[in-house]
């Protein structure tokens, strides 16, 4: 089965989910967006960008994306590279005078891939608390007189301010601004027209506000996003949609056909240079970038944590597909929405669109404890647990035997695995109710109705 038959079934189902997460979860909003090679086949906002003035959120409104910025960073190193303007393996010292001398002879290799041990956001990070500004380039470099945290080349070790010095490097190379530069060079290029390097936007430009988790207050403050970062601009400034993001990180693809950057480029890139050695995570890093897998799909992006904004963009090469989510919360689920994302294609990928005999077994259904999705693959019905990040993690399997019966092919042993289902539905074909074994499930508005009525007394 092609993916053009299984892939809109799937986008189906991870839009519906994603809407329940956000509603689960209390979050503000969040925007989705999933590329299929250079098309745009998903795109969709929940919630509000804004929850003071109740600003519903659309796919336009600008996220911070914070260290997706590293990626475009990298890519205007390599950029140069590819010029002849630079090599990874020299030392930044040749670049940006007044370095502490360890620091001098560290490689931009080294920095592009975080082990050049340089201090992650220096003595006081201050700027990632509100407490204080961004360091302008004056105080960047009078940090970088420090000498490094660990021995250079020894391990992975993240650095804002090691990015902060890519970007002294691009200034000295170019002779101008970073902002500038990066804009005319990557960001055009790649037709990015929703992204900028840092802040402020044009007037009038639509800016999800982020906002912090609900405690220790208990309850949701919009925080201050929209300060420029100054000098940690190349690693944390960047302003942009999921659009746009998943555009350019397909771009990055070695098998993309079109991109800002040569096909050796971007293999230098993706590759695995560094494993995080203290993670129960199984991830890498190349340069300016992460990669990792998820159930055998291997994958690479970036992610980005900002005052009130989580945000994730995964690149599945085997696939042609991207994916990115933009939360604007501090506790947003940016990261395991892309993981429940690619965990929802993996599960139509191996079992394909609906038959014609499934297909009409669908929809949200309720009891006290908890909805299920009843959600058509192949020739059987899987049940669904939208509340859940791996909805399809050990899903009964149905077998349907008619337009309303059937019974429950595979389910765990503490189940009701083998028992009957059943539709119930109107003289229209409408579908009313649905049971499971012996459990009446029902639509989300009748539940909440006869919770309230038989629950809603005050005690």
């Amino acid at each position: 089965m092609t993916k053009g038959q299984w892939l809109k079934p799937a986008l189906d189902y991870i839009s519906r989910w994603v809407e329940f997460q956000v509603r689960q979860h209390e979050q503000p909003g969040a925007v989705i967006a999933i590329a299929h090679k250079d098309h745009i086949v998903l795109e969709e906002a929940f919630g509000h960008a804004d929850l003071i003035d109740g600003a519903r959120l659309t796919p336009r409104h600008r996220f911070r994306v914070a260290s997706h910025s590293k990626s475009f960073t990298a890519a205007g190193i390599l950029k140069l590279h590819e010029k002849n303007k630079l090599r990874l393996d020299d030392s930044v010292g040749q670049y940006v005078r007044n370095l502490h001398p360890v620091i001098a002879k560290a490689t931009i290799a080294q920095v592009l891939s975080h082990s050049a041990g340089i201090v992650r956001d220096g003595s006081d990070c201050g700027q990632w608390f509100d407490r204080r500004p961004f360091l302008d380039a004056q105080e960047l470099r009078s940090a970088l007189r420090a000498p490094p945290t660990i021995v250079p080349n020894t391990r992975f070790k993240y650095s804002n301010f090691g990015y902060g010095l890519a970007g002294l490097i691009i200034e000295a190379v170019t002779g101008e601004s970073y902002l500038s530069w990066i804009r005319r060079e990557i960001l055009e290029p790649a037709g990015l027209k929703e992204t900028s390097p840092d802040m402020p936007l044009p007037r009038g430009t639509p800016f999800a506000h982020g906002h912090t988790c609900k405690l220790p207050l208990g309850r949701r403050l919009v925080t201050s996003s929209t300060k420029s970062t100054r000098a940690v601009a190349p690693a944390g400034g960047f302003v942009s949609t999921a659009r746009d993001l998943v555009r350019y990180f397909a771009q990055l693809s070695p098998n993309a056909k079109t991109s800002v950057l040569s096909a050796a480029s971007r293999r230098e890139m993706v590759r695995r240079q560094w494993r995080d050695p203290h993670s129960s995570l199984e991830r890498y890093y190349g340069l300016g970038i992460i990669s990792g897998s998820v159930d055998g799909w291997d994958w690479f992006g970036h992610s980005g944590a900002f005052q009130g904004t989580i945000t994730r963009t995964c690149v599945l090469p085997g696939e042609d597909l991207t994916v990115s989510v933009l939360t604007n919360a501090r506790d947003g689920y940016a990261e395991p929405w892309v993981d429940g994302a690619i965990r929802i294609l993996q599960t139509f990928a191996r079992n394909g669109a609906p038959s014609r005999k499934v297909s009409g077994w669908t929809g949200r259904w309720w009891t006290f404890w908890n909805p299920i999705d009843l959600v058509p693959m192949g020739g059987k019905v899987f049940v669904a647990r939208p509340d859940d990040l791996n909805p399809f993690m050990d899903a009964n399997e149905l077998a349907v035997q008619g337009r309303n019966k059937g019974w429950i092919k595979l389910a765990g042993g503490f189940e009701n695995h083998g028992e009957p289902v059943r539709l119930v539905r109107n003289s229209r074909g409408t579908a009313l109710e649905f049971w499971l074994g012996g459990a009446k499930f029902l639509p989300e508005a009748k539940v909440a109705r006869e919770m309230a009525a038989r629950l809603g007394r005050s005690r």
